[in-house]
């Protein structure tokens, strides 16, 4: 067993060390797709939880965030369409079936005017498709002109893509912008409005407006970090099983070559 272990281990330090070292990466990269996927999990449990609490009336209190994230909430008002933002390079919630790529589009970010109140409360209608043709080109979307009862899920913000620079904001805020990014606190002080803390991200209520409120589960993605995390095992094993074939091939050629010496 010494003879083994001198061979397999002392006599290989630099293909020990690197077998380790695959060995090391492969197992910390598994567990951390892993605890990601947990997350993700626990994430939706916590969501979904808060969903069951009772709805939440944007008109009835000024609700903090911490009170009225992820829980549900209705609102009544008026669209202020000429404020609109469109929000550039994402891609469609829940892709087509059969698709084997995301649909590139917008989130069509939108002020509420909350009726009885001097508030605004911004939402996030839903996706639209890009015109691939002319990017500049805005999808056809119906916005009511009359007070529209509209309901929702609350959450901080609309989510962030990556964007090169600072953004730079258009000259005319009262027409209808495209932007990479939506900031809360910088919308209330370029229009001077009294707005809500947060963002309402509009449901599906059987609305026909043009736009996709088919919104992706936060559990999305838990099946690709499982997979992630197979490989990165797969790669410490096929470490490990590669560094111990070879050294059991060198350990026997060095016996035979011992025995034909005596």
């Amino acid at each position: 067993m010494n003879k083994l272990f001198f061979a397999l281990v002392a006599k290989r330090i630099v293909a020990t060390l690197s077998a380790l070292l695959v060995i090391g990466i492969g197992c910390g990269a598994g567990v951390w797709q892993l605890s990601r996927a947990d997350t993700k999990i626990a994430l939706a449990a916590n969501l979904q939880a808060r969903q069951q609490m009772p709805i939440l009336s944007a008109n009835a209190t000024p609700w903090t965030l911490e009170e009225a994230s992820e829980r549900r909430m209705i609102a009544r008002g008026r669209y202020v369409p000429e404020a609109a933002i469109w929000l550039d390079n994402r891609p469609r919630p829940i892709p087509p079936v059969g698709s084997a790529t995301a649909q590139s589009g917008f989130y069509l970010m939108m002020p509420l005017r909350l009726e009885g109140k001097d508030k605004v409360l911004w939402v996030n209608r839903g996706w639209a498709p890009r015109n691939n043709e002319n990017r500049e080109t805005l999808p056809p979307v119906q916005t009511p002109n009359t007070v529209v009862n509209i309901e929702g899920v609350v959450f901080a913000h609309p989510g962030k893509v990556y964007e090169l620079g600072s953004s730079k904001i258009s000259a005319d805020i009262n027409k209808p912008r495209i932007e990479q990014n939506f900031d809360l606190t910088t919308e209330g002080k370029l229009h001077g409005w009294s707005q809500a803390p947060f963002i309402l991200r509009e449901i599906e209520i059987g609305i026909e407006d043009g736009l996709i409120r088919d919104w992706a589960p936060l559990t999305s993605g838990v099946d690709r970090h499982y997979a992630y995390a197979f490989q990165w095992f797969a790669l410490a094993f096929a470490g490990f099983l590669f560094w111990l074939l070879s050294g059991l091939r060198q350990y026997k050629r060095q016996g035979l070559v011992n025995g034909d010496q005596e």
